[in-house]
């Protein structure tokens, strides 16, 4: 088997595949350690879903969160268990990437993937300057990779685009970030604004459509300045996109699967896409090793879907109506329905308390006065 890209999806496919007895090949262009810009996020969702403990590269860990819209009013809310591990991706997709190769995966970083050619029997590509035969072939290498071009995959995709920044704590008041991840609502057009804690800075970040590109260093100096960062003292500034699956978009091909980014598994609405790499990678490998990769597709729509389109959904919602969203984060019950989805506790808003009921369905009926852009 290949799997061509050693982020979280690669990795977690490469230990699936090799823990089921599966010879593996793990490749990623990139010489590791390195870095990836990612808010560094994992929720309690994904948690229940990593094939590892991550517990050595956890830098911070978040049970309260602030969600402010335009900069202004803002809501405020703890939970009694935690709801997100910080994290860089320098060090996870290292960690990630040595569990694989413990399982007995061969991972080779510095090994671009030059040239994909399939047939029914399989796949044949250059690698690293040599050429690879494998059965199957698993593509996590992002949103921008080789090998779902190669497979015909990556229609039925929505781009939106981020960009963030780190900041030492030596300039940033750190208390009001101490285990609290902070969402600035109804500042950029598709998207939001976020500051979350790590081991010795904060990530500051800012995410939206594709259309916003041009502008989003306007809106990260915007955050950074309202947070009190001059923007010039942001470190390791970084653009990445963000593939957003449309519901029934193809995600495999022969024998040819994709998984995490280069199948468009980001949140439509936080933008995260642990939980779905996790997931994926899972799925797949569990359909390879039965000799029916002809079953990912319908396995990953009827793991995800449900959940992506209430995403949708609510997406709509926090960027026509951001105020409304902290009406409801302030109703009862509301928060411990976000939480829950967070940590996984629930698996979709229609399985929150009945309390949170009332205010959740009039963010539905927001939802579908919205239309999408």
């Amino acid at each position: 088997m290949l799997v061509v890209g050693a982020g979280p999806a690669g990795s977690a496919a490469g230990i699936h595949l090799a823990r089921g007895g599966a010879s593996v090949l793990l490749v990623d262009k990139a010489r590791f350690p390195r870095d990836k810009p990612c808010g560094g996020g994992l929720t309690g969702r994904a948690l229940k879903h990593v094939p590892c403990a991550v517990d050595p590269v956890v830098e911070h860990v978040v049970d309260r969160m602030v969600v402010r819209a335009a900069y202004r009013s803002k809501v405020s809310r703890r939970c009694d268990a935690p709801l997100i591990d910080m994290t860089q991706r320098r060090r996870l997709d290292q960690h990630l990437a040595e569990q694989a190769a413990a399982a007995g995966a061969d991972f080779r970083d510095g090994s671009a993937v030059q040239r994909i050619e399939l047939d029914d029997e399989g796949v044949t590509a250059r690698v690293g300057g040599g050429a690879v035969r494998a059965s199957f072939l698993v593509g996590a290498d992002g949103a921008n990779g080789v090998v779902a071009k190669a497979a015909g995959l990556g229609s039925g995709i929505v781009r939106g685009v981020a960009l963030e920044g780190n900041i030492p704590w030596s300039e940033l008041q750190r208390e009001p970030y101490d285990g609290t991840a902070w969402v600035e609502l109804g500042i950029v057009p598709g998207g939001y604004g976020w500051v979350f804690p790590k081991g010795d800075h904060a990530n500051l970040g800012v995410g939206g459509w594709m259309a916003e590109g041009p502008r989003l260093r306007d809106h990260l100096d915007r955050l950074a300045r309202a947070h009190g960062v001059d923007p010039a003292a942001l470190e390791d500034v970084r653009g990445h996109r963000l593939p957003m699956r449309e519901l029934g978009a193809a995600a495999a091909s022969g024998r040819v699967l994709v998984v995490g980014d280069a199948a468009g598994l980001v949140d439509p609405l936080s933008g995260d896409g642990m939980y779905e790499a996790f997931v994926s990678a899972k799925l797949a490998a569990a359909a390879i090793l039965d000799g029916r990769p002809d079953t990912y597709e319908t396995a990953l729509s009827g793991a995800l879907d449900h959940h992506a389109s209430a995403s949708w959904k609510a997406k709509r919602v926090a960027d026509r109506y951001p105020g409304a969203c902290l009406w409801a984060l302030r109703a009862p019950g509301v928060f411990g329905a976000v939480s829950g989805l967070l940590r996984g506790d629930l698996r979709h808003p229609s399985e929150a308390h009945r309390l949170a009921r009332p205010p959740l369905r009039a963010l539905s009926r927001l939802a579908r006065s919205a239309t999408p852009d």
